[in-house]
């Protein structure tokens, strides 16, 4: 787990997360829907990902989950654009996951910021799969811990694909694919089950 320190809303996020088994792909959710949504299985081939996606209708706002592309979006019907809660991403002919995990991270990275974050394991996972999240280095660490402000949540040190001081975001591997998975489970209990993600073989 990191040694930063989470928020109380991350904190609450973190503890939904790790109270689901830590089991594999079951076929079922791994926990029940939230109030006046619904479960239904997410999947798509050519992407490569099945998920249990919640679809969810309180009257006047209506939220839904589907693919864009290589990502599922998370819609809401009163407006604003699709916000991506998990990304597939490809690992290379021959590429390991330890290294896919680190370019696709400083693919999407500031290039002064991406050297100095190293990966390391975020959350506990599934049989069969490991979670991991970027922070940076003790020296970057005390660059940011002199310009911090007291009670003030900082802005995430390592980018937008690194450790998120104020929710859950990892990269997920599954060890016997060749995909690697972005996820944004966010402050609150995400409206998929990050517990059995499961990754489709072409």
């Amino acid at each position: 787990m990191t040694k930063f320190a989470l928020s109380g809303l991350a904190l609450l996020a973190l503890t939904v997360l790790l109270s689901a088994p830590a089991s594999a792909q079951t076929g079922e959710p791994s926990r029940p829907a939230d109030d006046r949504c619904a479960w239904e299985k997410l999947s798509d081939a050519k992407v490569g990902l099945a998920a249990w996606v919640e679809r969810c209708d309180y009257g006047d706002r209506k939220i839904d989950l589907h693919f864009e592309g290589n990502t599922v979006v998370q819609k809401f019907s009163d407006g604003g654009d699709g916000e991506p809660v998990i990304y597939v991403f490809d690992l290379k002919d021959g590429e390991k996951w330890e290294d896919g995990i680190r370019r696709i991270f400083d693919e999407h990275t500031d290039p002064a910021i991406a050297p100095r974050c190293v990966p390391e394991d975020a959350l506990v996972a599934p049989a069969g799969v490991g979670r991991f999240h970027f922070i940076p280095l003790e020296d970057f660490e005390a660059e940011l811990a002199k310009t911090a402000i007291p009670d003030e949540v900082p802005e995430p040190p390592c980018g937008d694909f690194g450790y998120w001081p104020d929710g859950i975001q990892y990269f997920e591997v599954h060890y016997d694919a060749r995909k690697i998975l972005f996820v944004v489970a966010g402050q609150d209990t995400p409206l998929f089950d990050a517990e059995t993600l499961e990754l489709l073989t072409p």
